[in-house]
């Protein structure tokens, strides 16, 4: 990892010595920015997304750090003793720093399996609907007369498939968290 004060923080983004200085932080796992002020963070933030093209993770306990929380990829607020300003401002919200490996190891894998599950969903539902369309077309003559009842229609979009992804979003895990903890190697499938 690197750790960087405000004043070396202040040369390095000057034009001369970004690239140099991104370099070195691409052989980093992790980049700490301790005392800097808050246009730095962000403008950090916003160096390293833009110019090296990776997901940037940026985490808060201030209102000093709105503002690298919203250029971030993702923006994590821990609520505390200094306010609530980087909560309201960030995608996630933990309690405290400690619950931040559970939070990308554990939730981070569930949501993205669930994510993508999801629109396998909707893309197996609005192929049935259009398929069902399509032949039904053939029956009538393509006349265009409706096969379906403007209010079964309605029904159909908010019962009959809107359940099942929200029971499968909140029941689904596909492996547990005591193992999404002990293996962090699964979070990069």
């Amino acid at each position: 990892g690197l750790v960087i004060d405000g004043r070396t923080l202040e040369h390095v983004l000057h034009d001369s010595l970004q690239n140099i200085f991104l370099e070195l932080t691409e052989k980093c796992r992790a980049v700490v920015c301790c005392r800097a002020t808050p246009l730095q963070k962000s403008v950090l933030v916003r160096l390293v997304r833009h110019k090296l093209k990776a997901k940037t993770l940026a985490i808060g306990d201030g209102a000093n750090d709105v503002s690298m929380i919203q250029v971030a990829d993702t923006g994590v607020g821990i609520s505390g003793q200094e306010g609530m300003q980087a909560v309201m401002a960030s995608d996630f919200a933990i309690s405290q720093f400690k619950h931040l490996r559970k939070l990308l190891l554990v939730h981070g894998h569930w949501c993205y399996t669930r994510l993508t599950n999801m629109v396998l969903y909707y893309f197996y539902k609005n192929v049935a609907y259009v398929n069902l369309l399509f032949w039904y077309q053939f029956f009538c003559g393509f006349s265009g007369t409706s096969m379906i009842d403007s209010w079964i229609l309605i029904f159909f979009n908010l019962l009959f498939t809107s359940v099942p992804p929200i029971i499968y979003g909140v029941l689904d895990k596909d492996v547990p968290a005591e193992i999404l903890m002990q293996l962090p190697q699964l979070y990069m499938l």
